[in-house]
């Protein structure tokens, strides 16, 4: 989307005609799941729609199933199950990733994954309701699995998801009478020695300890051996049971690429050059998390480095992308992507934040306050910025909501029920 919204201020009328194939009619700005999950965001407001952002190009709504680039043909897959082939003239793969799972047993039947706004909601709702029905139980067993909650993966997403879930359902206790926050069991397991590895480990190591402060169990150097019927059993031999497993270990590449003829690197990735031109190809380009584009910042120091799947990067590499792919149409060069890493931002729940900025070690609230205004700067449209804004100045005054409406995970139930009776 990033790409196409550049392509469509840069070229002139009638200069070429821009697709945008996907099987969302929405882009969904994924550093803004955690806020929304925990109320402090409207959900709607994190995704863009794009036939109201893209209005110079033609939008798809579809699934593309298969690439043939000596063909210069995509397979797409409507929403109705009808296949339709689209030709074309340039391609610009930016698939993005998908969650990368292990073969855990019990992990399909109990994960649930957060890349995507209807799993921020699903989460939302999920971890509210399962304090609406402890609050309910006079089962001390019952009520202890249903207040245990899991998130598995200590990167950027587990963090700031298990940080902005528990802030929430912290706040949310206030309003229980029989619950209170320490009876709440949250977890945090990462199979190697530190969390978030795009921050230094002091940083990594400050981390922990805050959330150790808040009674959040952290278990590093661990794996999840099962966690059939939410019984999870970890390899240092802790076992417990828990209604809620986040599961954020990872992303790989889109499974799509394993259809195309596109050159792939052992990830699975789209070998690019460092003006994101697919390797071998001048009429193919890729960018994001599906690509593996040099990182030039840091080829004096590893030869081999290439640009880490995250938002920073696709963000800044569909910008260069498109001012390539217009530069060829126009008979110019295309100029190589460079982006210096100046730092990283996380949250970690309302409030608290690190940050590491131009080497700059930033803690607490001026953290929290440069990872809201650093996103908000990034999520596309004037629209979707205003109505973010809004969103926190309106919790600021009012406080969050804490209503699971746990009903639109199946909305017919109450009707069905009574065309029965």
């Amino acid at each position: 989307m990033y790409t196409a919204l550049r392509l469509q201020s840069k070229l002139k009328a009638g200069e070429a005609s821009v697709t945008v194939v996907d099987p969302q009619p929405h882009m969904t700005y994924q550093p803004f799941l955690p806020e929304a999950a925990a109320g402090s965001i409207e959900p709607r407001h994190v995704v863009v729609p794009l036939r109201k952002a893209l209005k110079r190009c033609h939008v798809l709504t579809g699934r593309v199933t298969k690439i043939s680039h000596a063909d210069k043909v995509a397979t797409v897959e409507l929403p109705d199950g009808h296949v339709e082939e689209l030709g074309y003239d340039v391609l610009v793969s930016a698939l993005g990733s998908v969650a990368r799972t292990l073969p855990i047993p019990g992990l399909a039947e109990r994960g649930i994954g957060f890349k995507t706004v209807g799993e921020a909601i699903l989460l939302r709702n999920h971890v509210l309701s399962r304090m609406d029905l402890a609050a309910t139980t006079l089962d001390p067993e019952l009520r202890r699995r249903l207040l245990t909650f899991v998130v598995i993966g200590g990167g950027y997403a587990g963090i700031e998801a298990l940080a902005e879930l528990e802030d929430m359902s912290r706040y949310a206790t206030r309003y229980y009478e029989n619950i209170k926050p320490e009876d709440m069991r949250w977890v945090l397991v990462e199979a190697t020695g530190r969390v978030m590895p795009e921050v230094s480990p002091r940083m990594g190591v400050y981390t922990v300890e805050r959330l150790a402060e808040r009674g959040i169990q952290v278990y590093l150097d661990t794996r999840v051996k099962s966690m059939v019927d939410g019984h999870v059993v970890l390899d240092d031999g802790t076992e417990f049971d828990s209604e809620t497993i986040i599961w954020t270990a990872g992303v790989k590449a889109n499974p799509v690429l394993e259809n195309t003829d596109l050159p792939r690197d052992s990830r699975g990735r789209v070998r690019c050059t460092s003006t994101t031109q697919i390797e071998g190809l001048r009429d193919a380009w890729s960018a994001g998390d599906c690509s593996a584009v040099p990182d030039l910042a840091k080829v004096e120091q590893d030869p081999q480095a290439m640009c880490s799947p995250s938002a920073q990067h696709a963000v800044r590499q569909a910008r260069q992308m498109a001012d390539n792919i217009v530069a060829v149409l126009r008979g110019k060069q295309p100029k190589p992507y460079r982006h210096k890493h100046v730092g990283s931002v996380a949250s970690l729940g309302l409030y608290r934040g690190v940050a590491e900025l131009f080497g700059v070690r930033v803690k607490g609230f001026p953290a929290w306050f440069i990872h809201r205004t650093y996103h908000m700067s990034r999520m596309p449209t004037f629209n979707r910025k205003f109505r973010i804004v809004m969103d926190w100045t309106l919790a600021l005054l009012f406080r969050r909501e804490v209503v699971s409406l746990g009903q639109i995970n199946d909305p017919k139930a109450d009707f069905v029920r009574a065309a029965r009776s």
